[in-house]
């Protein structure tokens, strides 16, 4: 059993992680700006308010803790490129100040940087719109930045190419650095399967100071 602290506890992808973490007999804290959006109740979660932009909130959080999880987001474009780095640059630095006794950081991800077949990355797909790219790039700083750290043990997380809600099938494959496309012709994943990999990761660390990805 792990204690798990998740930033972005209420979103689409944190709410399935919490939801995973939890089945699996993991203790889980979800912090969030509002503690009131969080309706679920479980004997092994807490709810916390907190700020992940805020290097000190962090370090509260985290305090105690085996792993802490990111699953912010941003909304919009603008939002994310406010939110993104600033958010990986203040958990580094939250982390930094518990010392040796810092729990492990997971931080979910964009598919934007990852290699498609032709050798290019998925953001220089022709016509993709502003908005996404902004989406993509803030992930893509926030590796950039990650990739400096070596004093903070960091993962990033890659979704597949699609990540949208749907079933929890317990089958996925990961890799590193290459976008993931199934027999079918798509770059896929379920949020819940995406939940199902990460906590696999918690479970069993194979990717230490990297980005990986998972994807059908």
């Amino acid at each position: 059993m792990s204690k798990i602290t998740v930033f972005g506890a209420n979103g689409t992808i944190g709410s399935r992680i919490v939801r995973e973490a939890l089945n699996r007999g993991h203790q889980v804290t979800a912090v969030v700006r509002d503690p009131a959006k969080i309706t679920e109740t479980h004997p092994s979660l807490t709810v916390t308010q907190g700020d992940v932009l805020d290097p000190a909130s962090v370090s509260a959080v985290a305090a105690g803790q085996d792993v802490l999880v990111s699953a912010v987001g941003g909304g919009d474009g603008p939002g994310h490129l406010a939110t993104i780095e600033p958010s990986a640059k203040s958990l580094v630095a939250g982390l930094r100040a518990l010392g040796d006794g810092a729990p492990r950081l997971i931080a979910v991800g964009g598919a934007g940087s990852l290699r498609t077949p032709d050798g290019k990355q998925v953001w220089d797909k022709e016509g993709l719109p502003e908005f996404l790219l902004q989406i993509m790039h803030a992930h893509g700083d926030a590796l950039d930045f990650y990739r400096t750290v070596s004093d903070v043990t960091w993962t990033s997380f890659s979704p597949a190419g699609t990540i949208e809600p749907g079933e929890r099938t317990g089958a996925y494959r990961t890799g590193l650095e290459d976008l993931l496309i199934g027999a079918d012709g798509t770059s896929r994943i379920s949020t819940e399967d995406y939940a199902l990999a990460l906590v696999d990761e918690i479970e069993q660390p194979a990717h230490l100071g990297e980005r990986f990805t998972v994807g059908y």
